[in-house]
């Protein structure tokens, strides 16, 4: 549930900070597929694991699996262009009064950090667990 409240925080920002309005200047290095196919195929995945939880059927273990590795594929490639963004902030040291310049600034270089890491670091342990789940380690 954290992962999923640090990701929905993150397109909060971006849609806040015109993340879908910057497709069409080319400012944001995030495709508006990629963002909305990871949130929604995580949002899915969510569901079905709580099904699972619920139902308790090995079926759904691995269908969460199966839809939380397209996620992970597109976690990466937003990670990927999100890196060179957050070195552009922290080479430039961008002037934090610039008005003129906010038009020109990726909404993405608004994501903090530790938001960044913690989301990608328990995403993964999430994908690990649920594989670990599926296959049946670690069941009493």
């Amino acid at each position: 549930m954290v992962t999923a409240l640090g990701g929905f925080y993150m397109l909060g920002t971006w849609i806040r900070r015109g993340g879908i309005r910057q497709q069409q200047t080319g400012t944001s290095r995030l495709p508006a597929p990629v963002v909305f196919g990871h949130f929604a195929l995580a949002a899915i995945g969510l569901v079905v694991w709580i099904i699972y939880l619920v139902a308790d059927k090995d079926a759904l273990a691995w269908t969460a699996f199966g839809l939380l590795l397209p996620v992970a594929l597109l976690g990466f490639v937003m990670l990927a262009r999100w890196i060179p963004v957050y070195r552009e902030r922290a080479t430039a040291g961008a002037p934090a009064g610039a008005r003129g310049a906010e038009g020109a600034v990726p909404a993405e270089r608004h994501f903090p950090v530790p938001v960044v890491l913690a989301h990608g670091l328990l995403a993964v342990a999430t994908l690990v667990l649920v594989l670990l789940t599926a296959l049946g380690i670690g069941g009493g």
